[in-house]
């Protein structure tokens, strides 16, 4: 299953549903892929993710790049973990997170 672009862009409900029902419907070791501009721990972050943050709490405050350890803490909660992490073009990453 595969999310590309949404994280973001949604308020944080529908990523949790989004780890919820990805637990539910998914095989052991089948993976949930999502792709998108996330903030790390430890990583600076580049300028133009922080602007397009700002840009997107602007227009709806429930909207915003998410940090990793958000989503492995919710990964976490609902059976998976993620097994791989990409560095993609403009700042973006892809990571994989695997039904246990």
């Amino acid at each position: 299953m595969s999310c590309v672009n949404m994280v973001h862009i949604s308020p944080w409900a529908a990523t949790e549903a989004l780890f919820a029902g990805s637990s539910r419907l998914l095989c052991a070791g089948h993976p949930l892929i999502l792709y998108g501009p996330y903030f790390e721990d430890d990583v600076e972050p580049a300028s133009s993710n922080v602007a397009f943050d700002q840009s997107l709490r602007g227009r709806n405050p429930e909207w915003g790049i998410r940090e990793v350890s958000q989503l492995d803490a919710v990964a976490q909660r609902h059976g998976l973990e993620k097994t791989a992490r990409y560095e993609m073009p403009a700042n973006n990453l892809t990571l994989v997170f695997r039904r246990r």
